[in-house]
């Protein structure tokens, strides 16, 4: 071993955890299955060494540098990285320079990894695009923000794009469990064993982001004392003060979870926007999916405010799509400003009663579709009657025919019956107008 080997090797050993710790081939990887599973593209590009340039792009400790190490330690080409953040035109210069030397000499190809490529400018990026035409360089990308807005389409063209998603608790759980664990480059040495509730704990609290976790596994290890049993014991408490996180009882599976979403969704429904966002914040706090808490504004949105503010679920469905999007921390100002909106909407079940009504009439009520309105343009429809008599609606001065629509066996039970909140009012005053018109042209 010569010096720089050495000096090598002591910075490996002094590194943090979650450098160390860092899988080296495809097996160790954990999560994303949905790129390197062992059908999928990526795992057998990386297996056959043949990758073509790709873009990794998701939130940070997902994975991305991890991969990019994995197929370092992998392919026959030379591997170099440099970062966008520091890197200039002059060491841009000198990477594509050593390429083309290796390539022209050796007959060997480079992999050169840009961490953070979000972070070069237009032209940067530009100076990249023919030395990736034209085999110099085979590029790695990876980047936080989405590429579609950050990265130049001509890169991106040229590139297979990769989605991370944040890791799933059972896969921080492993990782967890294999850094307490493993002696060589992990705390095995030091002895140390962490409770199964302070593992739930951080796994749920690095919110799909294990270097966050590993962050703290690292610090609970190194400042907790030996207890009499000569162990590094790491429990709740500990995991707690070592991710700077009040531990709150909420079991995701038990009472209090579905007593706090009760909560939420009661004070959206009673226009409590207060209570509102602090049950959000609750469910935050203690690590709850964004998805799961999108959803149930979604669902609140329409089941009780529905037609009294159309616009209340097109503010839901548009948040819920931010947040997956931007993820935590910033998801928490998109769902509270939904969840404010639908708490503060007038309301209405209007909507709710309708459906349910017409369900129950459908289980209890065999009704035949009326001949007129039904399909008259598939094949044979025409000599079985199938739509003669239908009255296009547009055809008549006020846009509307007294046609009946409903099936004979219903009568004339009325589902929706609009209340006098919001914009329902305004809808009520139309079916009026209509019920109105119908009524003077049959006297």
């Amino acid at each position: 071993m010569d010096l720089f080997e050495y000096a090598r090797s002591s910075m490996e050993e002094e590194a943090p955890l979650a450098s160390r710790i860092r899988p080296r081939t495809l097996e160790e990887v954990v999560g994303q299955q949905h790129i390197i599973g062992k059908d999928k593209l990526l795992y057998r590009a990386i297996k056959a060494d043949k990758l073509g340039s790709v873009i990794f792009y998701g939130p940070p400790g997902t994975g991305k540098t991890t991969l990019a190490k994995v197929i370092a330690n992998t392919t026959s080409s030379e591997f170099t990285q440099i970062n966008a953040t520091s890197a200039g035109k002059k060491d841009m210069e000198e990477a594509i320079q050593a390429a083309k030397d290796r390539l022209g000499m050796y007959g060997k190809k480079t992999i050169l990894f840009v961490d953070e490529i979000h972070r070069f400018h237009k032209g940067q990026q530009d100076y990249l695009l023919p030395f990736v035409e034209d085999g110099t360089i085979v590029l790695i990308g990876a980047t936080t923000e989405n590429p579609y807005f950050e990265v130049n389409g001509a890169l991106i063209s040229r590139s297979i794009i990769f989605e991370l998603k944040p890791l799933e608790k059972q896969d921080i759980r492993v990782l967890i469990e294999r850094a307490v664990s493993d002696e060589k480059r992990g705390m095995g040495a030091y002895h140390a064993e962490i409770d199964e509730d302070a593992a739930d704990f951080l796994a749920d609290m690095a919110d799909g982001d294990a270097r966050t976790a590993l962050n703290a596994v690292e610090l609970g290890i190194l400042t907790t004392k030996r207890s009499g049993d000569g162990i590094i014991h790491i429990t709740l408490e500990v995991a707690s003060e070592c991710i700077q996180k009040r531990v709150i009882r909420y079991d995701k599976t038990g009472d209090n979870h579905y007593d706090t979403i009760s909560a939420f969704i009661k004070s959206m429904r009673g226009s409590d926007p207060d209570a509102t966002v602090y049950y959000l914040a609750r469910m935050l706090y203690a690590g709850e999916s964004v998805t799961f808490i999108a959803r149930r504004i979604m669902i609140c949105a329409s089941e009780d405010v529905g037609n009294a503010d159309p616009q209340a679920l097109q503010v839901a469905v548009a948040a819920a799509q931010a947040a997956e999007r931007v993820g935590l921390p910033e998801a928490q100002l998109i769902l509270a400003q939904a969840a404010i909106y639908v708490a503060a909407a007038p309301k209405s079940n209007s909507v709710t009663n309708a459906i349910f009504e017409a369900e129950s009439s459908v289980r209890s009520v065999k009704a035949s579709i009326p001949v007129h309105l039904q399909d008259a343009h598939y094949k044979g429809s025409g000599k079985l009657g199938h739509g003669v008599g239908y009255e296009y609606a547009h055809d008549f001065p006020k846009h509307f025919s007294r046609q009946r629509y409903l099936p004979e066996e219903l009568g004339d039970v009325k589902f929706y019956r609009p209340s006098r909140q919001g914009y329902e009012r305004e809808i009520r005053k139309y079916l009026d107008w209509i019920q109105e018109s119908e009524d003077a042209s049959e006297e």
